[in-house]
């Protein structure tokens, strides 16, 4: 079974002494339980694994009883103990339950190692939060790779182009309906269901299923809030169109591009540029054809910057950077890079039509960025999404 990076830098983290949780989140879908027990199968220390998807199981009462089955488990054999704790933020009050039995722990001197994983950023984000700040580290699981994908499952650009990085479903790719159901039934659905609207107060569901299906479709578009509006029945106001969007960035799925500037002020004025964090959320919500959606020049160069999008987008979350877009009048860069003081200007030759030359524009006003076009003979779209390309100066 193929085995990702994340799969060894678990392994690494399990044999240092103990002294932080891991918390290992990301989209669904994207192997995290895979991952831990493809880890605990490979260290060679007792470790007790116990799923709190069960909703009947998971209590904080059944959690305080499978921890101290952990305890006991470390106290026979006398040796470091792992407890994983997989899909955690569906346990109520998860983070103060855990606050409290691993403070027990680290008075007690218990050596047992904590690994959670948690689907949902935005449960996991308030947990971490309100409890357990100084106690943890956080490992991300992202969408699978073009290079993963190709390893794993043969996938060409093309079929990684259209089907994205959802691993479960690429058994599926030979048969396009079936793996719209799947996408739309096993990913899309329960992520709005149980990601977003299990833990917060979404007043119009349907608006903000219509705003993911609507702004996916339009990713790697510029789409300001007042033309979202004229397109969505019942859209609200502007403020409640934010904070959805929001609110699926932090579920993986959509998020708003903000457009680059010093002023932070001007950045959040401005029209988000829509972006999907795995082209697969594209393709189903856009409803076309594998082959009439590679052959229109048009969407396939919407496809092809999404692609980029969402790759530099996971990339950002292990390393650190913000990923914004830029215009000036005619003058447009499709992605730029802010890590510190150091900035990237990004074009992306990707078959559609497009006024060319803004990085250069953009480099006369930060003469500082370093330039690079994807799709130029020097920076390969496949190479690039292979990770063969630094970012940075």
């Amino acid at each position: 079974m193929y085995e990702r990076q994340l799969v060894k830098q678990l392994i690494s983290r399990m044999r240092e002494n103990r002294r932080f949780i891991q918390i290992i989140t990301g989209p669904r879908q994207s192997g995290k339980t895979t991952a831990v027990t493809q880890a605990l199968d490979s260290i060679k220390s007792p470790y007790h694994y116990i799923s709190a998807d069960d909703p009947i199981a998971s209590s904080p009462e059944w959690l305080g009883n499978e921890w101290e089955q952990a305890r006991l488990m470390q106290k026979k054999t006398g040796k470091d103990t792992i407890l994983a704790v997989d899909e955690i933020q569906k346990v109520k009050q998860w983070s103060s339950i855990v606050k409290k039995l691993w403070d027990e722990d680290s008075r007690k001197k218990i050596p047992i190692k904590l690994i959670l994983t948690g689907s949902s950023s935005l449960l996991i984000q308030k947990g971490l939060t309100e409890s357990l700040q100084g106690r943890f580290e956080i490992l991300y699981s992202p969408h699978w790779s073009y290079s993963e994908c190709r390893n794993a499952f043969g996938y060409t650009l093309e079929d990684f182009l259209f089907f994205g990085g959802y691993p479960g479903a690429a058994v599926l790719r030979n048969d396009e309906n079936r793996w719209a159901r799947y996408i739309g039934a096993s990913i899309v659905e329960p992520t709005i269901a149980n990601d977003i609207l299990f833990m917060e107060e979404v007043r119009k569901p349907a608006l903000l299923r219509s705003l993911f299906n609507l702004g996916a479709a339009y990713s790697a578009q510029e789409l300001s809030y007042t033309k979202i509006m004229g397109q969505l029945i019942d859209a609200g106001n502007t403020v409640t169109l934010a904070h959805y969007l929001d609110l699926l960035e932090k579920a993986n799925m959509l998020c708003g591009l903000h457009k680059y500037s010093p002023q932070k002020i001007q950045e959040r004025k401005s029209s988000p540029r829509l972006m999907v964090f795995d082209t697969s959320l594209m393709t189903y919500s856009e409803g076309s054809s594998r082959k009439r959606l590679l052959s229109d020049p048009i969407k396939k160069g919407h496809l092809v910057e999404s692609a980029v999008g969402a790759y530099l987008l996971a990339r950002s979350k292990e390393e650190g950077f913000e990923v914004y877009w830029w215009r000036e009048r005619d003058d447009e860069v499709d992605f730029v890079l802010q890590k510190n003081q150091k900035l990237t200007a990004i074009e992306v030759k990707s078959g559609r039509v497009k006024k060319t030359g803004g990085s250069i524009e953009f480099k006369k006003k930060y003469p500082q960025a370093l330039l690079f076009t994807i799709g130029s003979a020097n920076f390969g779209l496949e190479d690039f999404l292979s990770g063969k390309t630094g970012l940075f100066k």
